[in-house]
């Protein structure tokens, strides 16, 4: 997969989110939100990390409080007698400003391309996001409701061939539903739009959708499955959608460690198959407990 059309394709999956993806399936932004991640009073205050998953979710991480969530992503792709292999370190910052409101920077940073000719070898930094998250409504009761929306910019910027020559950006309406409480069952939606740069450097704009089933057999460990769809994937290009699945588990009430695989299930620029691993970390800044 080529760098813009990476970023591209996890542009919309966090568009999706909103409705994408980080910059390719991709990429992931990833990332699901889990209802239990919605904590009262009674419920422990555990870490609430938007990844692994398609869907980001729609709560935020609260005042005083920084929380980085990274790891690693292999794509692998083929076109005809040629294959393609993709590295890169998906990094989402985060600084909750209040019980509504976050700052969020997000990119794949690193990002290295190797291709089996050797013909277009590259390594470099990808372009890097400046956004918010919003968190704009939360239900009570047994079948919870929560929504929120984040709104993404990144700048024309990159290293080599992952800089991009337009800025581009997506705005998600994101929502988290205790769909059935007795089954553990929870499920993560996201719409959006967003406008993207494809390979060739033409803008285009983006539908997006994404929706995670999350599994709670307790409040640490989330089995899940999620999907995402981005139309048009370029310029005049296909419907891209892909399928992935994964686990995340807490350790402790600040740590997150996670492991997902997915693949394309339908377009060209979809990663087939892709896999991840990550970690994330929470500090309360006004809090003891780290």
């Amino acid at each position: 997969m080529t760098p813009r059309r990476f970023r591209s394709y996890l542009f919309a999956v966090t568009l999706a989110a909103c409705c994408s993806v980080s910059a390719s399936a991709q990429s992931r932004r990833p990332q699901q939100v889990l209802p239990a991640q919605s904590q009262s009073a009674e419920e422990p205050d555990l870490i609430n990390a938007d990844r692994p998953g398609i869907a980001d979710g729609s709560t935020v991480i609260g005042p005083k409080t920084f929380q980085i969530e990274s790891g690693i992503q292999e794509e692998f792709r083929r076109n005809g007698d040629s294959a393609e292999h993709t590295f890169f370190v998906p990094t989402l910052l985060r600084f909750g400003i209040d019980s509504h409101w976050e700052v969020r920077i997000e990119g794949n940073t690193f990002t290295r391309v190797t291709t089996s000719d050797s013909a277009n070898n590259a390594a470099g930094f990808a372009p890097v996001s400046l956004g918010f998250k919003y968190h704009i409504y939360n239900s009570n009761g047994d079948h919870q409701v929560s929504l929120g929306t984040i709104a993404r910019v990144f700048p024309a910027w990159g290293s080599k061939e992952f800089r991009t020559q337009h800025a581009t950006g997506d705005i998600r309406l994101a929502a988290d539903w205790n769909l059935a409480p007795s089954l553990k069952l929870s499920v993560n939606p996201n719409i959006g739009i967003g406008r993207y740069e494809d390979d060739k450097g033409r803008l285009f704009t983006a539908a997006l959708f994404a929706v995670t089933l999350n599994y709670l057999p307790n409040k640490k460990l989330n089995p899940f499955v999620d999907l995402g769809m981005q139309y048009p994937e370029t310029d005049n290009g296909k419907t891209s959608v892909i399928l992935d699945g994964g686990i995340a588990y807490i350790i402790g009430r600040n740590l997150q460690i996670d492991a997902s695989i997915g693949t394309r299930a339908h377009g060209d620029t979809a990663p087939q198959p892709f896999l991840g691993f990550g970690i994330s970390w929470r500090s309360k800044l006004s809090s003891r407990d780290k």
